[in-house]
């Protein structure tokens, strides 16, 4: 069961930073709605991995590299959803314009240890 919910709960992380990301690039222009997308799927990447951290067999190992580029791409995506709220509150046009260079670049740091989880899960 709670495979299931931590499962659910990364590829909901998936959905919203996918759709914030790829909207947000599509319309190369930040809006407040990408930035609360951001944040959904920070929040649901932060309780899924809890949710993975319970139910793993071993303590947590920072240099194992799954959870290595799991943690790298987590903090990323604070920062990117908080640099985000920064400019969808006080940029100016051309920042907002100019934000979706750094979200793809993100969205793929990502996509490393959420497939790189399945990869592993499928090996089991």
């Amino acid at each position: 069961m709670q495979l299931i919910v931590s499962a659910t709960l990364i590829t909901l992380a998936l959905i919203f930073y996918s759709v914030g990301v790829w909207s947000e690039r599509i319309a190369r222009y930040l809006k407040t709605w990408h930035v609360t997308a951001f944040w959904i799927g920070f929040l649901f990447d932060g309780c899924g991995t809890l949710a993975m951290h319970r139910m793993a067999e071993k303590p947590f190992d920072l240099w194992e590299p799954h959870t290595l580029t799991g943690q790298i791409a987590l903090w990323l995506m604070l920062v990117h959803a908080m640099w985000a709220t920064v400019v969808a509150r006080i940029g100016s046009d051309e920042a907002r314009k100019g934000f979706h260079r750094y979200s793809l670049f993100v969205w793929l740091i990502w996509l490393v240890p959420y497939f790189g989880g399945m990869y592993l899960a499928m090996r089991k």
